[in-house]
């Protein structure tokens, strides 16, 4: 593991990190490292847009190492301590273990993640560990085969996906996060079976409420499995037992198996918002902030960096930016307009 490196920048220990108008701080930031995906998830890169034709950024628009490894140096100086690199697929962006080191070496930084869909772990998982990866989270829909590939629109087999989850656990990537969206009348019935195969300490299985992220999945209310259910459902066999959250601003709701075996999230963005201790920023693959999953507009800073702001600069403007921010979609998800030109999943990592 490489030794973290104190950053020349020391405001992070000298300023007090702001909140917003809500009273929320800046904890976690995602990174999106690439708009790119070899899988076309319906509810996230569905096919039907994201086809052959479609136009992914140049390399020239996404942000370089050097650039990513600044920013978080700056934003630790707001508060953030916990980094998750997202997609599209981070895996797809050439010489990512080398960002992970960069990004492990950043003073402040606590926790260091990466959310992917685990097609290239098996091969990828050791490196990004020894680089610093910390843990991982794979997103994983169902263990059937066809339906699998139905939900991914992947045109390979599940087990590639789970032979990339059991490398993630042998390189130390734990607990082993596993994502579940459950789609009414398409997943449901694989969520006991998926609790099943990764109950126990190395894993945690968190089931998802189908959201309204973006604007090209087609989400009706409908669609919706709300987490009330599926505990319902998954406590018939093995029965769970609440618990409290491990800190502010964790978006799932904890659940343990009562003979202690392990635990459970559920993450209920539609029927029980968490809008209210959301302490998260994402970052887009060509430099643009947003300040919520749900956001109409994201702000350039990529501009900054390439116009010849320094530090202090970029610092102020996200400090004022932060403390401006009013976001809660999904509290407000009944008074919006469902075609409001919402910001892809697919470009901020979710």
């Amino acid at each position: 593991m490489p030794t973290k490196k104190t950053t020349p920048r020391s405001s992070a220990t000298e300023t007090a990190a702001p909140a917003d108008t809500l009273g929320r701080p800046l904890r976690d930031l995602r990174i999106s490292v690439t708009d790119r995906c070899n899988f076309r998830c319906p509810y996230c890169m569905p096919k039907e847009i994201f086809g052959r034709k479609y136009k992914f950024l140049p390399q020239s628009d996404l942000l370089s190492f050097e650039e990513i490894t600044r920013l978080a140096g700056i934003f630790t100086a707001l508060g953030v301590r916990k980094l998750r690199l997202t997609g599209g697929e981070p895996t797809i962006r050439r010489d990512l273990p080398k960002l992970v080191r960069m990004l492990s070496a950043v003073d402040g930084i606590e926790d260091l993640a990466m959310t992917t869909n685990a097609s290239r772990l098996a091969k990828m998982a050791p490196e990004l560990r020894d680089a610093g990866l910390q843990r991982v989270t794979v997103s994983l829909d169902s263990l059937d085969d066809a339906r699998f590939r139905e939900m991914s629109g992947a045109e390979f087999s599940v087990d590639l996906v789970l032979e990339g989850i059991e490398a993630a656990r042998r390189a130390g990537l734990m607990p082993v996060k596993i994502n579940v969206v459950v789609k009414r009348g398409v997943n449901e019935e694989d969520a006991q079976a998926i609790a099943r195969r990764f109950r126990g300490p190395d894993y945690i299985v968190r089931f998802i409420e189908y959201m309204d992220v973006g604007t090209t999945n087609g989400w009706r209310t409908d669609d919706v499995v709300p987490v009330a259910e599926i505990i319902e459902t998954l406590g018939r066999d093995l029965p769970l037992e609440a618990i409290d959250p491990n800190y502010r601003g964790e978006v799932a709701r904890r659940w343990r198996y009562a003979d202690g075996n392990g635990e459970i999230g559920v993450i209920a963005s539609v029927t029980d918002p968490f809008c209210g201790d959301c302490t998260r920023a994402r970052l887009s693959a060509d430099g643009q902030l947003y300040t919520c999953l749900f956001a109409v507009k994201g702000h350039d800073l990529r501009k900054l960096l390439r116009g010849g702001a320094d530090d202090e600069e970029i610092e102020a403007f996200l400090r004022g930016l932060w403390s401006r921010r009013t976001d809660r979609y999904s509290e407000e998800r009944t008074s919006k307009t469902p075609g409001s030109d919402k910001v892809e999943m697919s470009y901020i990592g979710g």
